[in-house]
């Protein structure tokens, strides 16, 4: 990974957890509800955009068979949730094999850019947050 897989990473990510976040409160009041139209088109946008991302960057895809929701049949705002959660485990999953902790800072290990100083090891360090549900 490198500096613009991170900046592709960080909207991405930031974009799937908001949706997931409007369309949990939606599904906790009525979870059989179907997604409306409009709503549907930026999920399946944003799951194409992962599904592009999560697979340059590794075999990080939640499901071989999954693409997107079919337009022609709605899905539920339980499945929707459903589906997103997997998503974004998968995007914890890519953070956490591509960070590493020093001197108690975690940093994204990334593939330098030209302009860059690699480390010893051939690595520059760019500092983020502990990936969720990483044991240390």
């Amino acid at each position: 990974m490198n500096r613009n897989d991170v900046n592709n990473f960080e909207k991405i990510s930031g974009q799937l957890l908001s949706i997931y976040e409007e369309i949990s409160l939606l599904s906790k009041k009525n979870p059989n509800d179907a997604i409306n139209k409009f709503k549907l088109k930026f999920i399946n946008t944003i799951i194409a955009e992962s599904n592009l991302f999560i697979s340059s960057n590794g075999n990080y895809l939640p499901y071989d068979d999954f693409t997107s929701f079919d337009e022609d049949d709605i899905p539920q705002n339980s499945d929707v949730v459903f589906i997103l959660a997997q998503y974004l485990q998968c995007l914890e999953k890519l953070r956490a094999d591509n960070v590493t902790k020093r001197n108690g800072i975690w940093f994204w290990k990334l593939t330098p850019d030209e302009n860059d100083t690699p480390d010893d090891k051939g690595f520059i360090y760019l500092q983020t947050i502990k990936p969720k549900g990483l044991r240390e």
